[in-house]
Order: structure tokens, then sequence, then C-alpha cells
């Protein structure tokens, strides 16, 4: 028996229900990538592999999702993101109950580079879904599926935490998180919403932006290029230019991360109150604000404050950017998204190596003041962009 919700089945109790099994699949993505990332140091330990071993290892991740980004675009040229949200999440979680299970390093980057693709699969798709979802809205939804994201990101964390503290291995803790979020899926994909793939012949697989998602791009390339630099940066900053210790630097992680949150889960309300474009330009003033307050002020609760601004700065960048994306008149949304994704996540990939070089060459302070100018790029950006209103539905 086949389900499916379309647009003119679409009534206020269905547009909940859309709204709450697009919502869930957010909570999947990020639930069990976090899961994943909280037993890295663990497989590291099984595989006996080094920092710089680890580090070439865990590059095979990012490498899968760029190379999956056109025929992502292309799978969604011709079908439902419907049904490329359900191949995606299965082929996803699949994946995650297997890394606990490797031997040998060679099986660990085979597998993280079909996971790389699984996730871009993923999350593409299910970022088109809210795009769609958000059309019958006529106030701002977006950033709160991210925040969503961000919230199951803490609750992967937390209970990679509990595992590693009663020394559960990996392979038993990923493979149960793995097959629970794969009966989440099956239970809520058939609410679900289908949407009419418009395929467009005259586009190539690999679509680059156009002129008028030029700009969206380079924001996208910009919040990712600082979101990912805090990841992978932000704890060896703190212990490397503050002295600090181990607990006080991943205290400046997790206030990054609870400012982010905090961020996508207020960023619709501001939106709806100031508009998309004063939010994003905002959004830039802290992310060069914070980054620049934690260079020139380097002492524990200055950088702090630092952090928390740029957790906020960069929270709702990325999913307005996806919105404003999703209008596109020259492209679908598969592929509008999937063309602001290729730049985007080049940002992700080669900025936080970068500020590696840069750092080993000047100095961190100087890596992250470079950095900062990413939120005047974004800054500069946003003034170039029109705002347009969401369309105007009865449905809330």
């Amino acid at each position: 028996m086949r389900f499916v919700i379309s647009m003119d089945q679409v009534t206020a109790p269905g547009l909940s229900k859309l709204r709450i099994a697009c919502g869930v699949f957010f909570f999947i993505s990020g639930f069990g990538y976090s899961s994943w990332a909280s037993r890295i140091p663990s497989i590291q330990q099984q595989l006996h592999l080094n920092e710089g071993q680890l580090g070439a290892v865990l590059f095979a991740l990012p490498i899968g999702l760029m190379l999956t980004i056109p025929i992502t675009a292309k799978m969604l040229k011709h079908f439902s993101s419907r049904s490329i949200m359900l191949v995606g999440a299965i082929a996803f979680n699949l994946l995650l109950c297997i890394p606990g299970f490797t031997a040998h390093v060679w099986q660990l980057v085979a597998l993280l580079f079909f996971f790389g693709s699984a996730r871009n699969i993923f999350n593409l798709s299910v970022n088109a879904q809210a795009v769609s979802i958000q059309s019958f809205y006529d106030r701002s939804i977006m950033v709160t599926f991210h925040g969503i994201w961000s919230l199951a990101g803490f609750a992967g964390a937390a209970v990679g935490y509990l595992m590693v503290s009663f020394n559960v291995a990996p392979s038993f803790h990923l493979l149960f998180v793995g097959i629970l979020m794969i009966i989440l899926t099956v239970i809520f994909y058939p609410h679900a919403y289908y949407q009419k793939p418009v395929a467009q012949a005259n586009k190539s697989v690999f679509s680059l932006p156009d002129k008028h998602l030029l700009k969206f791009s380079l924001i996208c390339f910009a919040s990712m290029a600082c979101e990912n630099t805090m990841y992978d940066w932000s704890g060896i900053y703190f212990q490397k230019v503050l002295h600090a210790s181990k607990p006080a630097a991943t205290a400046a992680f997790v206030i990054y991360m609870i400012s982010m949150t905090i961020g996508r889960f207020t960023g619709d309300k501001l939106v709806a109150s100031a508009g998309i474009k004063k939010v994003l330009s905002f959004s830039g003033i802290l992310i060069l604000a914070g980054l620049l307050f934690a260079v020139i002020l380097p002492y524990t609760y200055t950088v702090y404050l630092g952090y928390a601004m740029v957790g906020m700065g960069v929270s709702c960048v990325v999913p307005l950017i996806f919105s404003m994306a999703g209008k596109s008149q020259s492209m679908n949304t598969g592929q509008a998204l999937a063309a602001i994704s290729t730049v985007g996540y080049l940002g992700f990939l080669i900025i936080p190596p970068a500020v590696g070089f840069i750092a080993q060459a000047a100095g961190l302070r100087w890596a992250f003041g470079i950095v900062a100018g990413f939120g005047a790029l974004i800054i500069v950006m946003v003034s170039k962009i029109k705002e347009t209103k969401p369309a105007v539905s009865t449905n809330q």
C-alpha cells in the first residue's frame, strides 16, 4: 500500500504531520552523525591510528560527500525528495552500523567514503523536503528544522558519552543506534511530503550556481568555513593560545554549540520580526565580532563570549540561504540546493586545513583573524541580495 501526501491533499492537520515527519528526519540525521563522531576516539584506538593517520582516514568522508552532490542533484531532478530521503536515510543508518566492526584501515576508509555519500543524499533531500514544506507558510520555519538537528547532535553526543563511560564497544553502540534510526525512518516515512519533481532537460548533471545563486553560495561558503573551523579548532585555540586545560577547552566548545542551538530555535521568530536579510546581516556581524573578540582579547571569559557570538552567528545562515535558494526560478529546489552545497561544502573542506597551515606559519590568532573576514564577506554579500517574502498560505 502506497502512502502519498501531495500538495493538493494538504490540510492544516496534514501540514502538521508533514512538519513533524520532516523534523524527525532532521533528528535522525543529527543523532546518527553525532553518534558516529562520539566514537571516533574509540575507533582510533581500535585501529591503532595516530593523529596524522586519523586525519587522512577521516578525509574520506567529505570526499564521498562532495563527489555525490551532482549525483544527488540528478536524482532530485527525476524523483521526489521523499523517495530520495528514504534511500539516503536507510543507507546512512545501515552504514552507521558498521564502523565499530572494521578491522583494517582500508575498510574504514572505504566505509567513510560511502558514509559521506549517503550523508549527502540524506541531507540534500531532507533539506529539499524542508524547503517544500516552508512554501506552505507565510512565516519562517526553516531554521527550527536545523535547530532539531543541533538538538539531536547534543542527544547523540550525550548517549555516546554514556556508552564510553560504561565501556560499551562502538560496534554495539553504533549498531543499536543505526537500527533504531532505521525503525524511526520506516515509521515516519509514510507521513513525509510527496512533491512531483520538475525536471529541466537543459541542465547538466553537475550544476554550479548561476549568477542569481552565486551570492547565496558565497554566503553559504563563508558560514560553513567558520562553522567547521569552530568544530576543528575552537578547543585547540583554547589550549594553544590561552594555555587552558582540556575541561576549559571542552567547555568553550559546549558554549559554542549551545549558542548555535539557541540561535536555531529562536531564528524563525527573529525572521518573522526583522526579515531574512536583517537576520543574515546581523549573523555576519556576530561572526566577525565574535572571532575578532577572541583574537584581540585572548582571555578565558572573553573567548567564551566570542565563541557564543560566533555560534549565534552561524546558526541561521545556511538554513535561511537554503530557504531563499529554494525559490530559484532557474533551477528546481533539488538542483538549487545541490549547486549551493557544491560551493558551500568547499568552505567546510578547504578552510579548516588552511587554518592549520596559517597557524603553523603565523600562529592561531592570525588564522582566526583571517577567518573572521568571512563574517565581513557575509555582510557584503547579504547587502547585494533582494529579500523575497515566503509564499503566503492560510495553513498555520
